[in-house]
């Protein structure tokens, strides 16, 4: 039994959520299954850049077990293709280039991993081996994966139809006063930062199971997605080309997203395959295709430069965010990270003035798509990286030099230099809280400890700030029984971040029901009326502040009836607690007496329709702006390279907490993501041939427990009033500070011995070569 004392908004709540996992009564992908279902596999294209002259799936289909051998042929147009709603240019004023995959390649190929075939059979097994039976001819071409490369002259052309490989750009700022304050600057400090290509190697590799009912000429699809009705409404108005009631879209547990779950190729894929073969079909991938199959997070570039006063004011930001974008282009997804999140890239500076340029790079590489953070750690890598070479170069305290440029309270809401209109926060308090916390004074000491050892130490600092909730409708619903139980529905789909945990807190702080009485659904379209879904830090702020819209008018039409049962006013009537009552009396009835008689039509009032429900919807006026502070140290073995992180430290403003365990884990997750990113992963792919040498776990390095030391999180909560719970967001924290934070922390730890430069991953490997060349 849960201490209903401690269950309210604010408290350390235990995730509800967490005892079917680890009881293995966790709902997956791997654990749906139908009646009669076949299995699919999809043959991938072993070649980067390659002409299709020929496909024979004759092999394939007569092998044993096998329903179906399919090739782009056979999908006969009767697929559509998914479309882009964002409008861009190209260098010369004309539109943007892009093109959508038809769902399997018919007379070329553009990446290693593209979708060739599709085999359905009787097993797995079946399917597996018959698809290597099917027989492609390929006249294998040029590719280019490099982004910088893609734009040197001469360079292999993605599409004949765009010979410099730029899908389009994008511009921010203003240019002429930027320019003009470069121009004026004492001093100007320029810098290019890589930031890697990753994956988001989520718990649960991404599945599918379709199903048609024939008989109603109706879809069911099973899949692992974020944003359940967004998937439906684009398979069934741009693929399928179907009214959207003809399609239901089914998400159960998730394990695990980061932005990497959404409409896929495979989705549309076994929806044809189920109505051709009448049959349910499920495809699942294993490790070696998810790096294959998957969108891609991250993989830009940034010229950046940074103009100061002779008192290091900050008097502009200039930068060009070179971004890949893959291949193809499927929607706005595919490149919406290299301009939505790109106004972040001021921080939390007070800028005069800014501008940036991006630039959408098409190469022979697989789609690009959100992963955690969006743009965001990005664009906070860049600004906090700046600030630090800057105040090397210059001669400055790093922590004076973002001191003296932080946006002060008082100046706030501020709108930026580069369009976010930053609402409120204290960003210099947040600094000092986390200097404090990490004990920055007395660095100095453990650094010289750190050198008896033999070891170099680096310390590190970030202030992140993030755009968060991003502004798009959301929806819950409340329904209550006779017997006082509650059914809530939610509009966002829960992948791990403990909705049904937080969204009973919510609902209990304002209808007073317990989390034991509360049923919790999302994640279905037949279901759920409608929603959004999850991803931006968007599910509590905008989530939660419908389900308080929902509530609210549970409450109001609860209200009528007190009065009704007790013979008073409406209002005269007081909700407290799960409790109405008199005003000044002791007469009260419960919610629960309230919903066994709303459904009874003689306790209720004339003209009042029977029962205790209410939907709620809500849409924000604008963004919020979680921010923070990180703070992280490293050692660094000079002789192997290795680094290891040895402390740790955030401070987070991200409003209301609802729940502060729940958001220390979020924050946790985020950081060894970040830091994952800047200490071991990448997606590699071979620059001449296209060929991805990063196709398992054997050549993708993944964080582990033992890479990480205690995580200390502080907080700073200044709640917003861009929604009804004052929360900003914090699912994106972690990630977005720990980018910069920790290459920060890296650098400095190098500096002594002259290292300036270094790409991320900062294996051991580069580290000892960027080491052994400074020496040099």
């Amino acid at each position: 039994m849960i201490d209903m004392n401690n269950f309210g908004i604010g408290q350390s709540v235990p995730r509800v959520e967490d005892s079917r996992f680890i009881t293995g009564c966790g709902r997956y992908i791997g654990d749906v299954n139908l009646p009669g279902q076949a299995h699919a596999v999809v043959l991938r294209s072993p070649h980067a850049s390659a002409a299709i002259r020929r496909i024979d799936t004759g092999p394939a289909r007569a092998a044993p077990g096998v329903l179906g051998a399919f090739s782009a042929r056979d999908l006969g147009g009767e697929l559509g293709t998914t479309s882009i709603t964002i409008e861009r240019r190209r260098p010369d004023g004309s539109p943007m280039f892009w093109r959508a995959h038809q769902g399997l390649a018919a007379d070329r190929v553009r990446y290693v991993g593209e979708p060739v075939a599709l085999v359905v059979a009787e097993t797995l097994a079946q399917a597996r081996d018959a698809a290597e039976l099917i027989e492609v001819d390929y006249d294998a071409g040029s590719a280019v994966a490099d982004i910088l490369s893609a734009l040197e002259p001469g360079a292999a052309a993605v599409w004949d139809e765009c010979p410099d490989n730029i899908s389009n750009i994008h511009e921010m700022g203003d240019r002429p006063a930027t320019e003009a304050a470069f121009a004026r600057a004492r001093h100007v400090v320029r810098r290019r930062y890589v930031v890697s290509r990753v994956h988001s190697q989520y718990m649960e590799p991404r599945g599918a199971l379709a199903l048609h009912d024939p008989r109603e000429d109706r879809y069911t699809l099973y899949c692992d997605v974020q944003a359940p009705h967004a998937v439906r409404d684009l398979l069934a108005l741009e693929v399928l080309r179907i009214p959207k009631e003809r399609i239901r879209v089914v998400a159960f547990d998730i394990g695990g997203a980061f932005g990497g779950k959404g409409p896929a190729l495979e989705h549309r894929l076994i929806l044809w395959a189920a109505k051709r073969i009448k049959r349910p079909v499920k495809w699942q991938a294993d490790r070696s295709e998810t790096l294959l199959a998957d969108e891609h997070g991250r993989d830009n570039a940034h010229e950046a430069e940074l103009a100061l006063d002779a008192d290091g004011k900050f008097l502009a930001l200039r930068s060009h965010w070179i971004a890949n974008v893959g291949a193809y282009i499927n929607g706005d997804r595919n490149f919406q990270c290299s301009f939505t999140n790109t106004p972040g890239m001021v921080g939390v500076y007070a800028f005069p003035t800014a501008y940036v340029r991006s630039t959408c790079v098409m190469t022979h590489t697989g789609p690009l798509a959100p992963y955690r953070g969006a743009g965001r750690p990005e664009a906070s890598f860049v600004i906090e990286r700046l600030i630090d070479d800057a105040a090397a170069e210059l001669g400055m305290d790093r922590i004076a030099l973002r001191r003296k440029n932080a946006i002060a309270p008082e100046a706030l809401p501020q709108k930026t230099a580069l369009g976010f209109v930053y609402d409120c926060g204290e960003f210099g308090n947040c600094m000092d809280r986390a200097l404090e916390m990490a004990d920055w004074a007395d660095f100095g000491a453990r650094r010289e400890a750190s050198r008896a050892e033999g070891l170099l130490r680096g310390i590190g600092v970030a202030n992140p700030i993030e755009r968060a909730g991003p502004v798009a409708m959301e929806y819950a619903e409340i329904r209550l029984d006779g017997a006082g139980e509650a059914t809530v529905l939610m509009g966002t789909k829960n992948q791990g971040q403990g909705h049904e945990t937080t969204f009973r807190q919510v609902l209990y702080a304002n209808l007073g029901i317990a989390p034991e009485d509360v049923t919790y659904i999302d994640g279905d379209t037949d279901r759920v009326a409608q929603g959004t879904g999850t991803f931006g830090s968007r599910s509590a702020s905008i989530g939660g502040s419908a389900l308080v819209v929902a509530s609210n008018k549970v409450i109001e039409k609860g209200r009528k009836i007190a009065a009704h049962l007790m013979e008073a006013a409406p209002a005269d009537i007081v909700f407290k607690a799960g409790v109405f009552s008199i005003a000044g009396t002791d007469r009260r009835l419960s919610l629960d007496e309230i919903a066994q008689a709303a459904c009874q039509r003689g306790k209720i009032p004339p003209g009042m329709e029977p029962g205790l429900a209410a939907s709620g919807t809500w849409a924000p006026p604008d963004f919020t702006f979680p921010y923070g502070t990180h703070v992280c140290e490293v050692e660094i073995d000079p002789e192997s390279g290795a680094v290891r992180v040895v402390r740790y430290f955030v401070v987070e403003d991200v409003g209301t907490m609802i729940n502060p365990a729940v958001l220390k884990g979020q924050i946790h997750g985020g950081i060894a993501q970040g830091a994952g990113q800047v200490l071991m992963e990448r997606i590699a792919y071979d620059r001449d041939s296209g060929q991805l040498l990063s196709g398992s776990f054997v050549d993708y390095a993944m964080p582990r427990a033992d890479d990480f030391c205690d995580i200390k999180i502080g907080s700073l909560s200044v709640p917003t009033d861009r929604n009804l719970l004052g929360v900003k967001g914090a699912g994106e924290a972690g990630a977005v500070g720990a980018l910069p934070a920790v290459m920060n922390a890296i650098m400095d730890a190098l500096a002594p011995l002259g290292v300036k430069e270094l790409e991320m991953p900062a294996t051991p490997d580069r580290v000892w070569r960027a080491i052994r060349e400074a020496r040099k």
